[in-house]
């Protein structure tokens, strides 16, 4: 008799278990030879070699199941137990949807200039992607990264957004300064939410395998095996721009969005934004995205508004 410590990660052991361990119990039932004891995010089987290797070759595929589509039942796990692993991963292969987001929800390009986007990816380490508000620049990117973190391609995410009207207001705001950047940082909260649980999501940004944080912090980094984006980059100055961009490491993807004609930065200070498109546009690896109205994925009305705001901007 052999015994093992299988240690379940990313919050995922009461998902594993099920509602009154009804997972668990269908576990037993096909691994009877299978002594399973949970102790926290531990698993503790034992058993004969053979037996375990066959539990653990299981266990993993439905570990896989369940970090893809964050929730797995007692119908499934049979299902995967009794499936050869073949065609596990071909029920597995999507290439459409980029990641599947809580309970389930299908994230994927919902435009053919989203759909760019997810291509230009895998081609390219470096891609701006330009557009008004509502088109999704933002929230396919945070999906893009959280697919490469499930895929094993990065080891962490890094998010960041210029904290531009904190400049002169930051210190009058209440708490700490984690508590004063928050706010700025929720649109990038909100589509991890969308996409993560929320035990794993905050043992991840606990770890540092998620780090959300105002550009001013990425001075001085190096940032290698990581998908990192910068979101609201129409606010970031020249100086800031490149000091961002020179901060690529080794096995790194950037993605930069923003909307160029909607910079915060205070009068005479020019958008790094718009000068690194003209200046990077020729470049081999870098990729320049930009999508329109036509794009807009939010209620109908704001493609609406953006149209008026246009025609009296002329």
């Amino acid at each position: 008799m052999s015994e093992r410590i299988l240690e379940i990660l990313g919050g995922n052991i009461a998902d594993l278990l099920g509602h009154q361990d009804e997972n668990l119990k269908v576990l037993r039932k096909f691994f009877p030879k299978v002594k399973i004891v949970s102790r926290g995010n531990m698993l503790k089987i034992t058993g004969a070699e053979e037996s375990l290797d066959e539990f653990e070759r299981k266990l993993n595929l439905i570990l896989e199941y369940l970090d893809r589509f964050n929730a797995v039942d007692a119908e499934t796990i049979e299902k995967i137990i009794l499936s050869d692993e073949t065609d596990f991963r071909k029920f597995m292969q999507d290439d459409e949807v980029v990641v599947y987001g809580v309970g389930g929800r299908i994230i994927k390009p919902r435009t053919p200039n989203q759909h760019k986007i997810v291509e230009s990816v895998k081609k390219n380490d470096m891609v701006f992607v330009t557009g008004p508000a509502g088109t999704g620049k933002t929230y396919i990117s945070v999906a893009l990264a959280v697919r490469a973190l499930k895929n094993k391609e990065v080891k962490r995410i890094i998010l960041t957004r210029p904290a531009v009207e904190a400049g002169e207001h930051l210190g009058f705001l209440p708490g700490d300064m984690k508590e004063k950047l928050d706010p700025y940082m929720q649109p990038l909260y909100d589509a991890l939410f969308d996409m993560i649980p929320s035990g794993k999501l905050q043992e991840y940004l606990e770890r540092n395998i998620i780090q959300i944080a105002p550009l001013a912090f990425m001075r001085g980094r190096t940032l290698d095996n990581a998908f990192v984006i910068l979101d609201e980059a129409q606010n970031a100055t020249r100086s800031q721009m490149k000091m961002f961009l020179t901060r690529m490491g080794i096995n790194a993807k950037f993605i930069i969005t923003g909307d160029p004609s909607q910079t915060d930065l205070i009068r005479h200070q020019k958008s790094g934004l718009a000068e690194a498109l003209k200046l990077l546009k020729d470049i081999d690896g870098v990729d320049i995205i930009r999508l329109s109205d036509h794009d807009v994925v939010r209620h109908p009305l704001v493609k609406k508004i953006i149209d008026v705001y246009k025609i009296t901007e002329k």
